[in-house]
């Protein structure tokens, strides 16, 4: 399994998480505050996109107000 990790600003974080969704080939996306510790992981079983990608949206979208700058964690299959 391989794993990528991108430093963003906080207003960038919700988009990002969107794009990397929507890129098909996500197991999990892990995001991190600027001391690199993690704030919410959301796995992305095919099983479980529809039922789990709207309410971690809000929460990443939360995380994104609190945060300046962080770090996206992702793990692709």
């Amino acid at each position: 399994m391989a794993t990528e990790e991108f430093k963003i600003d906080g207003e960038q974080l919700l988009s990002k998480v969107k794009e990397l969704i929507h890129e098909g080939n996500i197991r999990r996306i892990i995001i991190k505050n600027e001391k690199g510790e993690s704030l919410i992981e959301i796995p992305l079983t095919i099983g479980a996109i529809g039922a789990v990608i709207a309410p971690a949206l809000v929460a990443v979208g939360a995380i994104a107000a609190l945060i300046t700058k962080g770090s996206i964690v992702v793990e692709k299959r």
